[in-house]
């Protein structure tokens, strides 16, 4: 009986396998590809300049610029470290 199940799930899997598989190719046939978009989008880049100056200039509240910018607490860290790091390339480049 326990030969049964395992040889009933072995062929599930495989099926599921499979089914994937096909669903990855017909989705790389019209152009998609899965995974997340890589970095921030232009938009967050101006979100991460803007929370980073607010930060440095004010005596602001971090909740009040998350806020202002629409960011969660994450996002807006997030964005912040992005943003330093930049500025820091672009010292060392200079």
């Amino acid at each position: 009986m326990f030969n049964l199940f395992a040889s009933f799930a072995e062929f599930e899997r495989e099926m599921i396998s499979e089914r994937t598989k096909a669903g990855l190719a017909h989705a790389r046939k019209y152009g998609r590809k899965g995974g997340r978009k890589p970095g921030i989008s232009k938009e967050g880049k101006i979100k991460a300049w803007a929370a980073l100056k607010r930060a440095r200039d004010s005596d602001t509240p971090i909740a009040q610029i998350q806020k202002e910018l629409g960011l969660s607490k994450a996002t807006y860290y997030r964005y912040l470290q992005w943003a330093e790091g930049e500025e820091k390339k672009k010292l060392i480049s200079e």
